[in-house]
């Protein structure tokens, strides 16, 4: 994690860029297995429910249920991929709404090392988002480790679903 204006975390694989945004659309392959709703196309819109403790948070941060819908706006084959955060509630900070009206972009490149991932939450911010150390632990290990895991292997570490 950068310590930018924006929440971001990058990551490097030797797969091919348009491998890297499929990934980045089966949500519930790295994040989550708790969606409702379709994460693939422009348009598509997914709801992001969760009540366990996320990988690298201490207990005392899990206080109950996260909440989010988003829009997916943007999918460029192999670029990028863009969700807007059009309603949100988190209740373990005191702004329970704070990720409404932020966009999450995941930005993809290509150079001799491979196709790297460029991250960014826009809107939190380490100044202004009471969220930003927790959902900088959560987003890092989303990002670093199970999506990576998942374009690698076909496996990603998402939060299991509750509904089983």
């Amino acid at each position: 994690m950068s310590n930018t204006e924006y929440l971001t975390a990058t990551m490097t694989v030797d797969q091919a860029p348009d491998e890297v945004v499929q990934a980045i659309t089966n949500v519930r392959g790295w994040w989550s297995e708790n969606l409702i709703g379709d994460t693939a196309a422009p348009h598509d819109e997914f709801v992001f429910t969760d009540d366990s403790e996320h990988p690298g948070e201490a207990a005392q941060d899990k206080k109950g249920i996260r909440f989010a819908r988003f829009v997916v706006t943007e999918v460029v084959p192999g670029k990028r991929v863009v969700w807007r955060v059009v309603d949100s509630y988190l209740d373990f900070i005191d702004d329970h709404h704070e990720w409404t009206d932020t966009t999450v972009v995941f930005d993809v490149t290509t150079d001799a090392r491979g196709t790297t991932l460029h991250f960014t939450h826009v809107g939190l911010t380490p100044k202004e988002s009471a969220c930003f150390e927790a959902c900088s632990r959560g987003w890092t290990f989303y990002i670093t480790r199970s999506l990576p895991q998942l374009i690698t292997t076909g496996t990603g570490q998402p939060i299991p679903s509750y509904r089983r």
